[in-house]
């Protein structure tokens, strides 16, 4: 009679222990936002081929001045471009303020 109720009762038991661990209520999602590094520059600028580099060993001192002349204008161009890259970076590194 003892075995007889002991199988009845346990899976009773069994059943309820496993309900009630599904009635409890599931825990609440956490979000989690952690920093990323990206760079904030898609492509560099091409560097523009300047003519003094190309200027052979024994360039005269005119043509020296010539090259540095022309390229001078090159230069702040490019300059110009990598300013306003370094600015865009600087930009996005600003804290923004959410409501």
């Amino acid at each position: 009679m003892k075995h007889h109720i002991a199988r009845q009762i346990i899976p009773k038991i069994i059943s309820t222990v496993l309900l009630t661990g599904c009635a409890s209520a599931p825990s609440a999602p956490v979000r989690v936002e952690v920093p990323v590094m990206v760079p904030c520059i898609g492509e560099l600028p091409p560097r523009p081929a300047y003519e003094f580099d190309k200027l052979p060993a024994t360039a005269t001192d005119g043509e020296i001045i010539l090259a540095l002349a022309r390229d001078w204008s090159r230069g702040r161009i490019y300059e110009v471009v990598l300013e306003a890259a370094i600015t865009g970076c600087r930009l996005n590194d600003l804290p923004t303020k959410i409501n």
